[in-house]
């Protein structure tokens, strides 16, 4: 049995998602990023339903998402306080694809943000889903609606496959134009007193924009959190966006021995696909917006094959390639 899927064109599917929201039920929609399982992020019980949906470990925080703009609820629901650099980012990518990590409102409940003292907060740029937070009227917390760890679900139907009747409502908005999920910045403070940015989460919003927005480099971490400690970030953990068949990385297609038993997942056109038990290009021309497009997606038809094992060709590590090959590398870990 899976939830009830409406289309997210419908302003009175809009209308009923939104009453979901704010009875405590969860609602799975559809953003430029990745879909999102969101519940009302002030309301604990709902937001402990997620977790449970997910099997997500609650040292994990979740993303709050607000309509952004003159709407409420407005950001001064969810945060204390906006330093300078995060004021400037945002009115340079908001909507889009950025999420900001900034000390949260006593509004926030602990279960949201791991028990720390920021929150995590974005205003998407897809229309359905800003339409869907303003009817709600309440901030929603929503992280991938998917079971935690797997592969990131890009449309209705991925949701409708992972998560079933663990939905209230599915909200169909088509394919995740971006298709990858949201880059993450947090805020340090230095020796000096000044608070810096810093990127947790490579993502959709490249460490160059982000720098240019600012006039200087921003520092991009990208380790591994401490399993079981509260994370500052979602998404940090080595293991994630994982595949169920073992998948390794490789620079070349050509490394990849016994080709006849594995899947590839390919940039770009590799020179000899047939060695392949199936293949997956995800650019003919080397374009990085339409490859991160097609990125989960594609990786979803190669695990689905039921294939001993899996291969990636590593991304150019530039731009929206430093994302990819962040999702790749937590992929394919052990």
């Amino acid at each position: 049995m899976t939830a009830r899927l409406l289309s997210a064109a419908d302003p009175a599917a809009i209308g009923e998602a939104a009453a979901v929201l704010r009875e405590g039920g969860l609602v799975a929609f559809g953003t430029e990023t990745v879909y999102g399982l969101g519940a009302n992020a002030l309301d604990p019980t709902a937001v402990a339903k997620v977790f449970a949906a997910k099997d997500r470990p609650r040292f994990d925080p979740l993303i709050v998402h607000l309509p952004g703009g003159d709407d409420a609820p407005g950001l001064a629901t969810v945060v204390a306080d906006l330093p300078d650099d995060a004021r400037a980012l945002a009115e340079r990518f908001w909507p889009g694809p950025l999420t900001l990590v900034l000390p949260k409102a006593a509004a926030v409940p602990d279960l949201v943000t791991a028990g720390l003292g920021s929150v995590a907060v974005r205003v998407p740029a897809s229309e359905p889903a800003r339409a869907l937070l303003r009817a709600a009227g309440v901030p929603v917390a929503a992280p991938s609606a998917n079971r935690f760890g797997g592969i990131s679900p890009t449309t209705a139907a991925h949701v409708a496959e992972g998560l079933g009747e663990a939905v209230d409502l599915i909200l169909d908005a088509g394919p995740c134009e971006v298709g990858i999920e949201s880059t993450v910045v947090g805020f340090e403070t230095d020796a000096g007193g000044a608070r810096r940015p810093v990127v947790l989460r490579p993502g959709a919003v490249t460490a160059e924009a982000l720098g240019a927005a600012l006039g200087r480099t921003i520092e991009v971490r990208t380790g591994n959190a401490d399993p079981g400690a509260a994370q500052t970030s979602p998404g940090s953990l080595s293991r994630h966006y994982a595949p169920r068949t073992p998948l390794t990385l490789v620079d070349d297609a050509e490394e990849v021995e016994a080709a006849g038993a594995c899947g590839l997942l390919a940039f770009l056109p590799p020179p000899r696909p047939e060695r392949f038990a199936a293949c997956e290009t995800l650019s003919a021309t080397g374009d990085l917006t339409e490859a991160a497009a097609g990125f989960y997606a594609a990786l979803r038809r190669l695990d689905a094959l039921g294939l001993p094992r899996l291969a990636a060709v590593r991304f150019p590590p530039h731009g929206l390639g430093a994302a990819l090959n962040d999702r790749l590398r937590r992929a394919a870990a052990g």
